[in-house]
């Protein structure tokens, strides 16, 4: 494999998990102290925006897409495939740090790998959507029985005919005055019976 342009290097560091921000805060604060901005360009924590309803009150909240990951953009390996020492050794002396994913043992000592161009692309469509929406904590599937928690028919139960995950809306039938009715209800109207 071509060793990608060094601002095009990007690199997942398995860290402990529960401590992925801490590790990405230590990161970018000794790349600021030890002046490397020239090798560690970016550092990230995937997450998605999920909404949900508590205590009657439709919030949203952060949560990681990768527990135990952090994916770093950094000048790791030379065009000839050699590896950076300093940075290498800089990288495994974070603390929280456990390894490099995708290190192969060479003759000459470890060799990371960069992520491929396709998984790059992947993952920058990721960090670059992750604000826009907010996605549901509970899923739902079709025929789930659910009981309505908010709006008209609060406390009526029903049965999910439809769901619209772009929207975040299901068709829930009801039983209005002996009548089995459609109801068009968001995701955090509802919850499971």
């Amino acid at each position: 494999m071509a060793i990608p342009e060094p601002k095009d290097q990007w690199y997942v560091l398995h860290v402990l998990s529960g401590q992925e921000n801490n590790v990405k805060a230590r990161i970018e604060r000794k790349v600021r102290e030890e002046e490397l901005s020239e090798l560690v360009y970016r550092v990230e924590v995937p997450t998605e925006l999920i909404s949900e309803v508590r205590a009657g009150k439709k919030t949203e909240r952060r949560v990681k897409l990768f527990p135990g990951y952090v994916y770093t953009n950094m000048y790791l390996r030379e065009a000839d495939g050699e590896l950076n020492n300093d940075l290498w050794y800089f990288i495994q002396m974070i603390d929280g740090v456990i390894s490099i994913a995708g290190v192969s043992k060479g003759t000459k000592g470890p060799k990371p790998q960069p992520m491929r161009p396709r998984e790059v692309a992947d993952l920058l469509n990721l960090l670059d959507s992750q604000n826009v929406t907010s996605r549901p904590k509970v899923e739902f599937a079709v025929g789930d029985a659910v009981r309505v928690s908010e709006g008209p028919f609060e406390s009526q139960e029903g049965i999910i005919e439809e769901i619209d995950p772009e929207k975040g809306k299901l068709r829930v039938s009801v039983t209005i005055f002996g009548r089995s009715t459609p109801v068009d209800l968001e995701y955090w109207q509802v919850e499971k019976a």
